[in-house]
């Protein structure tokens, strides 16, 4: 027994010094291979290569580093988060949003934007900053058929080289007029049995017309024996008209008396029409009024006049007894050039357009949409003020109609 006790005592010691033995080995060999590791390359791995990117190899094979492996992939993916943010970051600064650019072109930079356009022709070849020996000042508007060419020959004679010609065909025929030698340096717009007003709205778009001073929006019967377009300038420009009309001659047709030539002054501004008429000395059609056969326009003021024209109605019957809210005072700056006159000849060649019904002639169904136009435009000038008053919380004013 006493052997065997003996025996049990040795054992005990030899266990205990084998397992301090077991745990030193592992501890060294686990810090072995600890601090050997970072010396592998992760390269070696098959990590995402964002990831690796955004990593500094270096660093990660740096030697002396002892960085543990989760250390490593948690500065990694921080790294590429970051970088990835930043870049986001400088992506949204260089993208141009530009609120104040025109509609639709927000995302460009202002110097590539050609808001405005003209009726200038161009070559085909040569340098573009050579094409235009004259860059016209003004532009004028015949709404013709070529029945009326002689008349619209002699109008053209009296407008310079400083305007740019525009003739709107109603009756689709373009090409014969190429017999006359300033037609072929003229813009021929067509499309059949459509007036002036809607070629206006269509093609006269304020942004368009831009580079013009003035421009003269005219029928085809008009002469012009005592008309001088360039005369006719300096005298709106004198007296600073921004809507205007060569006087008429009071002895053809039928005319308001706001616009019957005067034949002792340059201009007139104001007139005495029938009794009840005007409600008011300034209001139309004492003042402040021309008529619509051959109205000039400045610029200024043919950016609102563009505005007020509506899509539907093309006649433009009313617009004359409206033109005064698009210039103040309305008053002194539309008015009637008596000393360049013009006479109308009434010549209902774009009436004859229109189409026989119940027995009618064409121009009377024409002249029947006329009326109708000018009490539907001037109901929706009265509701659209009465409509604004409203939303803005103010009185409604005593809106004066027009006879």
């Amino acid at each position: 027994m006493g052997t065997n006790n003996r025996g049990g005592l040795l054992r005990k010691p030899n266990e205990t010094m084998r397992l301090i033995i077991t745990t030193v080995f592992g501890v060294v060999f686990g810090f072995l291979i600890g601090f050997s590791f970072p010396s592998s390359s992760l390269t070696k791995f098959n990590f995402p290569t964002g990831l690796l990117s955004s990593v500094d190899l270096s660093f990660i094979e740096d030697k002396d580093s002892g960085i543990a492996t989760q250390a490593l992939l948690n500065h990694a993916w921080t790294t590429r988060n970051m970088n990835k943010s930043r870049s986001m970051q400088n992506h949204n600064s260089t993208k141009i949003y530009i609120p104040t650019n025109p509609r639709g072109a927000e995302t460009l930079p202002p110097g590539i934007i050609a808001s405005e356009s003209d009726y200038y022709l161009r070559r085909l070849w040569g340098k573009p900053s050579e094409d235009l020996t004259v860059k016209q000042k003004y532009l004028v508007t015949f709404t013709v058929g070529y029945d009326q060419k002689s008349n619209i020959e002699a109008a053209v004679k009296k407008f310079s080289e400083n305007f740019t010609i525009l003739l709107f065909h109603y009756d689709g025929r373009t090409s014969e007029w190429d017999e006359f030698e300033w037609s072929r340096r003229a813009i021929h717009v067509s499309a059949r049995r459509q007036t002036k007003w809607w070629y206006a709205k269509r093609f006269l778009h304020p942004d368009i017309v831009a580079p013009y001073d003035y421009i003269f929006i005219w029928d085809e019967d008009l002469g012009v024996e005592h008309f001088n377009a360039e005369k006719y300038i300096e005298l709106i420009r004198k007296h600073g008209l921004e809507i205007s009309q060569p006087g008429l001659d009071p002895n053809r047709g039928l005319t308001w008396q706001m616009t019957k030539r005067r034949g002792n002054s340059e201009v007139h501004t104001e007139t005495e029409e029938r009794p009840g008429w005007c409600s008011d000395p300034h209001l139309p059609p004492c003042a402040a009024f021309v008529e619509i056969m051959a109205p000039v326009f400045s610029r200024d003021a043919w950016r609102c006049v563009w505005h007020m024209i509506q899509n539907d109605l093309v006649h433009g019957w009313g617009l004359d007894f409206a033109l005064r809210k698009c210039v103040e005072p309305a008053h002194e700056k539309i008015g009637v050039v008596d000393s360049q006159w013009i006479v109308h000849q009434v010549v209902p060649s774009l009436g004859n357009q229109g189409q026989s019904d119940n027995g009618k002639a064409p121009w009377e169904g024409v002249r029947e949409r006329c009326r109708k136009e000018w009490a539907i435009f001037q109901g929706r000038m009265e509701n659209a003020e009465k409509a604004y008053f409203a939303e803005m919380g103010l009185p409604q004013p005593n809106i004066s109609k027009a006879h």
